[in-house]
């Protein structure tokens, strides 16, 4: 056989592949495989024509069955998973991370302090100052910080700072005043403006909704930033492993831009898009319909992102009960149902997908009830998907009776399990023991028959699905701390975890026929990782990495040798 052989040898640099190689045919031989198929649930090597899988077997018979000019890469023992995908991210936001502020593992205010100093000093020309990533949860104290913390680093130009998940941020006092927040303005709809007790001026912290009130006076990204972070973010993606990434809320204007880097093979990730809404965007999607197969099969267009609540670092996460730490606060609803149900309605009517961010547990009901009140009024007859598939983006805390309702409704249960290993600092805080039982309640939710997808939520998280696989088997923090509360009985099976990355999402996309296991037919999409995370130690998993990633039959990220 006249063979391209390619052999992984035990040290090298890395090495990153353009999006589009050419040779049709791949054979990947002495590999240690796991298929997520029960019929055959391990192999040693796999054969890949035209981007299909065309054999699972032995390395020996793939040899034979390998198109004369096929690329041969002998894995020598590494661990092949199908293409890991990302369930839950913001692939403009992990980009933007790379680009700008980053602060993420801020240690304190001090800490902050700092880093917006020597921001100020390498960003000298510029009016604004924006960051985001600080969590608050492990300082000492753990407080928001505030306006005058902010002030002391920086008080000449606006700064804005946004809390890691996205739903808070501080603001100084210039920017208070250039968004003309004081003492006397109301709190926004679905949005909270903090404010000291003693002498009502506002703290500078800005709680969901209310975060608009400053964000929309930041000159927004012109189109050559937009595609820069598009790629940087995708090209990171890849670079951990992932094969597919569902973008969980954005707009029509980046979808052009993935277009346009599709067109201009820029960007080999696969991608399940969800637009965000109510509003024109979605309004656009529903009247129009999906969009399937662009970029040569890796984009599709199919979801609309909705919002019920905030975050539970955040106390904006909607509660049944006050939370714990703050007796006078239940969180609040983002948007009102009697907006979001008329779009429940519409979607089934054209087959759009529907994605709905809950977090605590009377965000979850209420998601719930919308869609089950949205189900009875569409019967199937009338659906143009019959089994919609709808979603609920995180479902972090649900209350004991809901819990079952996700598999009776046919709602599938999209959650990042780093959200647990991250909020096990303030969570028993916010919760208490009680509702700590339906935190994070992966394994509660699986036993009851509901379909589990898992994602990063980065940037929100690191994005890496080493971590997202060890906070579901272990589920205890990256140090392996975890108290006596922490759920030990909701950590999944590894064989749980995997599929909770592969074949689950590929269901949750409505491709678990063309993607999420390995098998004939299926896609070449594969995950090359240094360990066998399904057997190693569980706090060795987060010393995996991925050696390569493959899509569609082609090597769009390789690091030569294990880290």
């Amino acid at each position: 056989m006249s063979c391209i052989v390619c052999r992984i040898p035990a040290a090298a640099a890395l090495l990153l592949l353009s999006p589009l190689l050419s040779g049709a045919s791949l054979v990947l031989t002495n590999g240690n495989i796991y298929t997520v198929e029960e019929a055959q649930p391990r192999a040693q090597a796999v054969v890949v024509e035209d981007g299909r899988i065309t054999f699972v077997g032995d390395s020996a018979e793939a040899l034979r069955r390998a198109p004369a000019a096929a690329r041969q890469v002998d894995l020598q023992g590494l661990t092949v998973l199908p293409g890991l995908t990302d369930a839950h991210a913001h692939l403009y936001g992990i980009g933007k991370r790379e680009l700008s502020f980053n602060l993420e593992g801020t240690a304190g205010i001090e800490d902050l302090q700092e880093r917006l100093s020597h921001q100020a000093e390498q960003t000298k020309g510029e009016i604004w100052i924006v960051g985001r990533g600080w969590i608050e949860s492990r300082w000492q104290p753990a407080r928001f910080p505030d306006r005058h913390d902010l002030d002391a680093a920086v008080s000449d130009r606006p700064v804005l700072l946004v809390r890691a998940d996205g739903h808070g941020a501080v603001a100084n006092s210039a920017a208070l005043v250039l968004a003309d927040i004081d003492a006397g303005t109301p709190d926004p709809a679905g949005g909270q403006i903090l404010k000291d007790e003693r002498t009502g001026e506002p703290t500078g912290m800005l709680i969901d909704g209310a975060i608009g009130l400053v964000q929309r006076l930041v000159p927004p990204p012109d189109q050559t930033q937009i595609l820069r972070a598009l790629e940087l973010g995708a090209r990171r993606s890849v670079e951990m492993g992932w094969t597919q990434l569902h973008i969980a809320g954005n707009s029509y204007k980046e979808v052009r831009a993935l277009r346009q880097l599709c067109e201009q093979d820029k960007i080999s990730l696969r991608l399940y898009d969800a637009i965000g809404g109510p509003g024109a965007d979605a309004n656009r999607l529903l009247a129009s319909g999906a969009s399937l197969g662009e970029c040569g099969g890796r984009l599709d267009v199919r979801g609309i992102k909705l919002y019920i609540d905030g975050a539970l670092g955040s106390r904006g996460a909607a509660l049944l009960a006050p939370y714990s730490d703050a007796p006078d606060n239940s969180g609040l609803l983002v948007n009102e149902e009697k907006a979001l149900y008329p779009v429940l309605v519409r979607a089934l009517r054209s087959g759009i997908q529907v994605q709905m961010h809950a977090i605590g547990d009377r965000g979850n009901r209420i998601a719930l009830d919308l869609y089950e009140r949205a189900f009875a009024a569409v019967p199937v007859s009338e659906r143009a998907v019959a089994e919609p598939r709808w979603r609920i983006e995180h479902a972090q805390v649900v209350a004991a009776s809901d819990i079952p309702r996700f598999a009776e409704l046919g709602v599938i249960a999209s959650m990042q399990p780093s959200h647990a290993i991250g909020d096990l600092f303030f969570a028993p805080a916010r919760l208490g023991p009680a509702r700590l039982q339906g935190a994070y309640a992966w394994r509660s939710l699986l036993e009851a028959g509901a379909t589990l997808v898992g994602g990063s939520d980065a940037p929100v998280e690191r994005g890496d699905p080493m971590v997202e696989f060890y906070a579901a088997v272990v589920r205890r923090s990256l140090e392996g701390f975890a108290d006596e509360n922490w759920g030990a009985g909701e950590r999944l099976s590894r064989e749980q975890a995997l599929h909770m990355f592969t074949l689950g999402p590929a269901y949750a996309a409505f491709q678990e026929d063309s993607r999420g296991s390995i098998a004939v037919g299926k896609a070449g999409d594969f995950t090359v990782l240094s360990a066998d995370i399904m057997q190693i130690p569980g706090p060795q998993i987060l010393q995996a990495r991925a050696v390569m990633t493959i899509i569609g039959g082609q090597i769009v990220y390789s690091r030569a040798g294990q880290p």
